[in-house]
Protein backbone atom coordinates (compact mmCIF):
# COMPACT_ATOMS: atom_id res chain seq x y z
CA UNK A 1 0.00 0.00 0.00
CA UNK A 2 1.25 3.49 -0.86
CA UNK A 3 2.64 5.69 1.91
CA UNK A 4 0.55 8.85 1.84
CA UNK A 5 0.92 12.25 3.45
CA UNK A 6 -0.05 12.14 7.15
CA UNK A 7 0.58 8.38 7.33
CA UNK A 8 2.90 7.27 10.12
CA UNK A 9 6.10 5.95 8.60
CA UNK A 10 7.00 2.31 9.30
CA UNK A 11 9.18 1.90 12.37
CA UNK A 12 11.79 -0.26 10.69
CA UNK A 13 15.03 -1.34 12.33
CA UNK A 14 17.74 -0.40 9.86
CA UNK A 15 21.42 -1.16 9.38
CA UNK A 16 23.52 1.90 8.53
CA UNK A 17 27.17 2.80 8.24
CA UNK A 18 26.77 4.43 11.68
CA UNK A 19 25.11 1.47 13.39
CA UNK A 20 21.69 -0.14 13.84
CA UNK A 21 18.59 1.65 15.14
CA UNK A 22 14.84 1.95 14.65
CA UNK A 23 13.66 4.86 12.51
CA UNK A 24 11.25 6.21 15.15
CA UNK A 25 13.93 6.18 17.86
CA UNK A 26 16.40 7.86 15.52
CA UNK A 27 13.94 10.65 14.64
CA UNK A 28 13.09 11.30 18.30
CA UNK A 29 11.68 14.82 18.71
CA UNK A 30 13.28 16.12 15.52
CA UNK A 31 12.13 16.59 11.96
CA UNK A 32 13.74 14.17 9.52
CA UNK A 33 14.53 13.90 5.84
CA UNK A 34 15.01 10.50 4.26
CA UNK A 35 16.48 10.65 0.76
CA UNK A 36 17.00 7.53 -1.31
CA UNK A 37 19.38 6.39 -4.01
CA UNK A 38 19.41 3.37 -6.36
CA UNK A 39 23.10 2.51 -6.04
CA UNK A 40 26.39 3.61 -4.50
CA UNK A 41 29.17 5.10 -6.65
CA UNK A 42 26.79 6.72 -9.14
CA UNK A 43 27.49 10.24 -10.46
CA UNK A 44 24.26 12.17 -9.81
CA UNK A 45 23.80 10.60 -6.39
CA UNK A 46 27.36 11.48 -5.37
CA UNK A 47 26.71 15.16 -6.10
CA UNK A 48 23.48 14.98 -4.09
CA UNK A 49 25.02 13.38 -1.02
CA UNK A 50 27.74 16.04 -1.19
CA UNK A 51 25.10 18.79 -1.29
CA UNK A 52 23.42 17.31 1.80
CA UNK A 53 26.77 17.23 3.62
CA UNK A 54 27.43 20.87 2.77
CA UNK A 55 24.07 21.85 4.33
CA UNK A 56 24.80 20.36 7.76
CA UNK A 57 24.45 23.72 9.54
CA UNK A 58 21.12 24.40 7.80
CA UNK A 59 19.67 21.07 8.92
CA UNK A 60 20.83 21.78 12.48
CA UNK A 61 19.16 25.22 12.48
CA UNK A 62 15.88 23.54 11.61
CA UNK A 63 16.17 20.72 14.19
CA UNK A 64 16.22 18.28 11.29
CA UNK A 65 18.09 15.00 10.90
CA UNK A 66 18.96 13.60 7.48
CA UNK A 67 19.42 9.99 6.53
CA UNK A 68 20.30 8.44 3.19
CA UNK A 69 19.11 5.16 1.75
CA UNK A 70 20.94 3.17 -0.90
CA UNK A 71 20.36 -0.42 -1.94
CA UNK A 72 23.96 -1.46 -1.31
CA UNK A 73 25.72 -2.69 1.82
CA UNK A 74 27.38 -0.95 4.76
CA UNK A 75 30.95 -1.47 3.55
CA UNK A 76 30.15 0.08 0.18
CA UNK A 77 28.54 3.05 1.97
CA UNK A 78 31.69 3.64 4.00
CA UNK A 79 33.86 3.58 0.88
CA UNK A 80 31.42 5.79 -1.04
CA UNK A 81 31.53 8.44 1.69
CA UNK A 82 35.20 8.98 0.88
CA UNK A 83 34.17 10.07 -2.63
CA UNK A 84 31.21 12.09 -1.32
CA UNK A 85 33.39 14.05 1.09
CA UNK A 86 36.12 14.52 -1.50
CA UNK A 87 33.69 15.92 -4.06
CA UNK A 88 31.75 18.15 -1.67
CA UNK A 89 34.55 19.25 0.63
CA UNK A 90 32.37 18.55 3.67
CA UNK A 91 32.03 15.71 6.15
CA UNK A 92 29.09 13.40 5.48
CA UNK A 93 28.15 12.89 9.12
CA UNK A 94 24.67 11.51 8.46
CA UNK A 95 23.90 7.77 8.32
CA UNK A 96 23.20 5.84 5.13
CA UNK A 97 20.83 2.87 5.37
CA UNK A 98 22.06 -0.35 3.80
CA UNK A 99 18.88 -1.41 2.02
CA UNK A 100 20.30 -4.31 0.03
CA UNK A 101 17.29 -6.39 1.13
CA UNK A 102 14.95 -3.66 -0.21
CA UNK A 103 12.93 -3.57 3.02
CA UNK A 104 12.95 0.24 3.25
CA UNK A 105 12.44 0.74 -0.49
CA UNK A 106 9.36 -1.46 -0.43
CA UNK A 107 7.95 -0.14 2.86
CA UNK A 108 8.14 3.42 1.51
CA UNK A 109 6.52 2.26 -1.75
CA UNK A 110 9.53 3.10 -3.91
CA UNK A 111 9.65 -0.43 -5.30
CA UNK A 112 6.90 -3.04 -5.76
CA UNK A 113 6.63 -5.93 -3.30
CA UNK A 114 7.95 -8.42 -5.87
CA UNK A 115 11.09 -6.39 -6.70
CA UNK A 116 14.49 -8.00 -6.27
CA UNK A 117 18.11 -7.16 -7.08
CA UNK A 118 19.38 -9.34 -9.94
CA UNK A 119 22.98 -10.48 -10.25
CA UNK A 120 25.07 -7.87 -12.03
CA UNK A 121 22.39 -5.27 -11.50
CA UNK A 122 22.65 -1.67 -12.66
CA UNK A 123 21.07 1.46 -11.15
CA UNK A 124 18.20 1.02 -13.63
CA UNK A 125 17.02 -2.01 -11.65
CA UNK A 126 16.17 0.23 -8.69
CA UNK A 127 15.71 3.52 -10.52
CA UNK A 128 12.58 4.53 -8.62
CA UNK A 129 14.57 4.69 -5.41
CA UNK A 130 15.14 8.41 -6.06
CA UNK A 131 12.76 9.95 -3.55
CA UNK A 132 12.74 12.49 -0.73
CA UNK A 133 10.53 12.11 2.33
CA UNK A 134 10.11 14.88 4.91
CA UNK A 135 8.89 13.47 8.23
CA UNK A 136 7.62 15.37 11.26
CA UNK A 137 8.45 14.77 14.94
CA UNK A 138 5.11 12.94 15.11
CA UNK A 139 6.67 10.36 12.73
CA UNK A 140 4.14 11.22 10.03
CA UNK A 141 5.01 11.80 6.38
CA UNK A 142 4.63 15.51 5.59
CA UNK A 143 5.92 15.70 2.01
CA UNK A 144 7.43 13.47 -0.67
CA UNK A 145 9.12 14.09 -4.02
CA UNK A 146 10.39 11.58 -6.58
CA UNK A 147 12.99 12.34 -9.23
CA UNK A 148 14.19 10.50 -12.34
CA UNK A 149 17.71 9.12 -12.64
CA UNK A 150 19.04 11.98 -14.74
CA UNK A 151 17.90 15.02 -12.72
CA UNK A 152 19.75 15.99 -9.57
CA UNK A 153 17.61 17.06 -6.65
CA UNK A 154 17.38 20.74 -5.73
CA UNK A 155 18.20 20.86 -2.03
CA UNK A 156 17.48 24.59 -1.89
CA UNK A 157 13.88 23.65 -2.73
CA UNK A 158 13.90 20.90 -0.12
CA UNK A 159 15.05 23.45 2.48
CA UNK A 160 12.34 25.86 1.31
CA UNK A 161 9.69 23.13 1.56
CA UNK A 162 10.93 22.23 5.05
CA UNK A 163 10.67 25.88 6.10
CA UNK A 164 7.13 25.98 4.72
CA UNK A 165 6.12 22.84 6.59
CA UNK A 166 7.62 23.96 9.88
CA UNK A 167 5.99 27.39 9.51
CA UNK A 168 2.56 26.01 8.61
CA UNK A 169 2.62 23.47 11.45
CA UNK A 170 4.01 25.89 14.03
CA UNK A 171 1.99 28.98 13.13
CA UNK A 172 -1.26 27.58 11.72
CA UNK A 173 -0.85 29.24 8.32
CA UNK A 174 -0.31 28.27 4.70
CA UNK A 175 2.38 29.51 2.31
CA UNK A 176 1.96 30.77 -1.26
CA UNK A 177 3.84 29.72 -4.37
CA UNK A 178 7.59 30.37 -4.26
CA UNK A 179 7.36 31.49 -0.61
CA UNK A 180 10.55 31.86 1.42
CA UNK A 181 11.09 32.80 5.06
CA UNK A 182 10.27 36.44 5.76
CA UNK A 183 7.53 36.77 3.14
CA UNK A 184 3.80 37.09 3.81
CA UNK A 185 1.85 33.95 4.60
CA UNK A 186 -1.71 32.91 3.77
CA UNK A 187 -4.44 32.93 6.39
CA UNK A 188 -6.37 29.64 6.18
CA UNK A 189 -10.01 29.98 4.95
CA UNK A 190 -11.19 28.33 8.18
CA UNK A 191 -10.09 31.41 10.15
CA UNK A 192 -12.71 34.19 10.31
CA UNK A 193 -11.79 37.78 9.52
CA UNK A 194 -12.32 38.66 13.18
CA UNK A 195 -10.00 35.92 14.39
CA UNK A 196 -7.51 36.75 11.65
CA UNK A 197 -7.31 40.35 12.81
CA UNK A 198 -6.85 39.26 16.41
CA UNK A 199 -4.03 36.92 15.46
CA UNK A 200 -2.30 38.74 12.62
CA UNK A 201 -3.34 42.37 13.03
CA UNK A 202 -3.78 43.97 9.62
CA UNK A 203 -4.05 41.64 6.65
CA UNK A 204 -4.50 42.02 2.90
CA UNK A 205 -7.69 40.50 1.43
CA UNK A 206 -6.39 39.94 -2.09
CA UNK A 207 -9.48 37.91 -2.97
CA UNK A 208 -12.46 36.89 -0.83
CA UNK A 209 -10.76 33.54 -0.22
CA UNK A 210 -7.11 34.70 -0.35
CA UNK A 211 -5.84 36.74 2.60
CA UNK A 212 -2.18 37.47 3.24
CA UNK A 213 -0.48 38.69 6.39
CA UNK A 214 2.88 39.09 8.04
CA UNK A 215 3.92 36.07 10.04
CA UNK A 216 3.25 36.64 13.77
CA UNK A 217 6.41 36.89 15.84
Amino acid sequence: MALRINDTIPNLTVQTDLGEFSLHDWIGDSWAILFSHPKDFTPVCTTEFSAVAQLADEWDKRNTKVIGVSVDGVEDHKKWKVDIESYGGAKAGFPIIADNGLEVSKAFDMLPAEAYLPDGRTPADSATVRSVFIIGPDKQLKLSMTYPMTVGRNFAEILRALDGLQTSVGKGVATPANWVLGEDVIIPPTVSNEDAKAKFGEFDAVLPYLRKAKLPA
